[in-house]
């Protein structure tokens, strides 16, 4: 019988029930997918992270409960809390080669950054079916990258956004509404992804690579603060660094122990 640790993180939180949580794996070498995607599957998070020592860092892979992903944000922040703090790491930044290349996250104090590729996008007419099915008959601006950026009115609108997720159509319509902030907040956001079992995502990181540098443009500047509206909800701290944007975000341990995987 192998153990394989793990942990339950919550993302993008200072406290549990809040952020995104996140199976955590500390793995000696790579398992077969299908027992990756398996284990993904009884953990029943929207990610799994599996990680394994590597040359300069660690390898560093993410799993949803139904297939492999090229990127994840708050599954990185996750594994990071769990090396930092569990692992006792000693340096102040972490390496992880990665679907997407490397990646890092660096520490100063209880904030954690993700140095993450910036995601581009363009303006396009989103399918009418996507917006009857979030309930949106008027928008600012509309555009596509890794999924679809819809700017609305006001942040009172993105919360009140009550979708019928069985009308979207997966992959197609995975979607990050916005909106300009209020407050200490820049923007504000909300993110639904049809094709995964988790069908409104708490907190997203690769859904702030597109809307960093969106909001980076439209507001004039490089540094905001950004709050993901959902339920759980979370904080983002933002900055736009060329082609690279930093997120930074705190995380708390919910549960640690130890997979008993029998051969």
């Amino acid at each position: 019988m192998k153990t394989v640790p793990v942990w339950l993180i919550d993302a993008f939180s200072d406290r549990n029930f809040a952020g995104n949580p996140a199976a955590v794996c500390a793995l000696e070498q790579w398992l077969p997918d299908e027992q990756l995607l398996q284990m993904a599957q009884q953990h029943n998070q929207s990610e799994t992270a599996f990680f394994i020592p590597a040359k300069g860092g660690f390898e560093l892979r993410w799993f949803t409960t139904r297939h492999e992903v090229n990127l994840c944000g708050h599954a990185t922040l996750a594994t990071a809390h769990v090396i930092f703090n569990h692992l006792d790491y000693p340096d102040a930044r972490i390496h992880f080669d990665t679907l997407s290349g490397r990646l890092t996250v660096s520490r100063e104090g209880d904030w954690l950054t993700l140095n993450f590729p910036a995601g581009p996008t363009v303006e396009q007419t989103p399918p009418a079916e996507m917006l009857a099915a979030l309930g949106i008959t008027q928008y600012v601006h509309a555009r596509k990258g890794r999924a679809w950026l819809i700017e609305l009115e006001n942040r009172a609108q993105v919360e009140a956004i009550t979708p019928n997720i069985n009308a979207m159509i997966p992959v197609e319509h995975k979607v990050t509404i916005t909106a300009k902030g209020t407050g200490d907040y820049d923007f504000v956001s909300r993110f639904f992804s049809p094709g995964e079992a988790v069908w409104e995502d708490p907190v997203t990181g690769s859904a702030h690579t597109m809307l960093i540098p969106y909001w980076s443009e439209k507001l004039g500047k490089t540094q905001m603060l950004a709050r993901q509206v959902s339920a759980r909800g979370g904080d983002v701290r933002c900055e736009l660094q060329g082609n690279r944007v930093l997120m930074s975000g705190t995380a708390v341990t919910w549960m640690q122990g130890k997979i008993l995987l029998r051969q």
